[in-house]
């Protein structure tokens, strides 16, 4: 046998073994297990109403009506929260773009809600590492609360107990932050029932 086919012929042998192990058979089964074990998940956990998609769980969204509370902003483009361009700006907390950038959020903020004096959380005014966070802290909806309740002529204990009630604690209470999903939260303030299992 050519010397370069006894050794050639291993090389490819190996290299197909490897392609159908790691490139075939162990993608199909850990998506097996996903879609049985964990298949809203495994499925983008994605949101529904009415039997019709309105986002995902795990993707921000922008809103920008009064009524609504507004999440973090997105560093994406060509448009926020655009998946396919996820990643953050990139700019270093002495860079004069983001501190413009920040400058110009805070200014939106208050002139959305001019008699609103509380310090501005700051995950309303900084994109996070993804620019696709869905979630905001607990201080960052209850900042917006009074905007919320105003714009939507009702009282702002309520929509408070709506913050409590949507709020996700730490896992295991020590895991994590207290946060809040953007989208299921004015899911909820429109009084849609969301179905998660689809």
């Amino acid at each position: 046998m050519n010397p370069v086919m006894q050794t050639l012929r291993p090389a490819l042998s190996v290299f197909a073994l490897l392609t159908a192990l790691t490139g075939v058979a162990y993608p199909l089964l850990v998506t097996g297990v996903a879609q049985a074990a964990f298949p809203h998940a495994a499925n983008g956990s994605v949101l529904s109403v009415e039997g019709k998609a309105v986002g995902s769980a795990l993707i921000g969204q922008s809103f920008s009506a009064p009524k609504y509370f507004w999440g973090r902003p997105s560093a994406t483009s060509p448009m926020p929260n655009n998946g396919v361009a996820s990643g953050g700006s990139n700019l270093g907390a002495n860079n004069p773009a983001l501190l413009d950038a920040v400058k110009d959020r805070v200014a939106t903020l208050r002139s959305a809600d001019p008699g609103n004096t509380q310090p501005v959380p700051v995950d309303l005014v900084t994109a996070s590492g993804s620019g696709l966070d869905p979630e905001i802290s607990l201080a960052a909806a209850l900042y917006q609360a009074p905007r919320v309740a105003r714009a939507r002529g009702i009282d702002e204990t309520t929509v408070r107990a709506l913050i409590e009630k949507q709020a996700q604690r730490p896992w295991l209470g020590v895991i994590g932050e207290p946060r809040i999903n953007v989208l299921q939260l004015n899911l909820a303030l429109d009084g849609k029932t969301v179905d998660a299992s689809r």
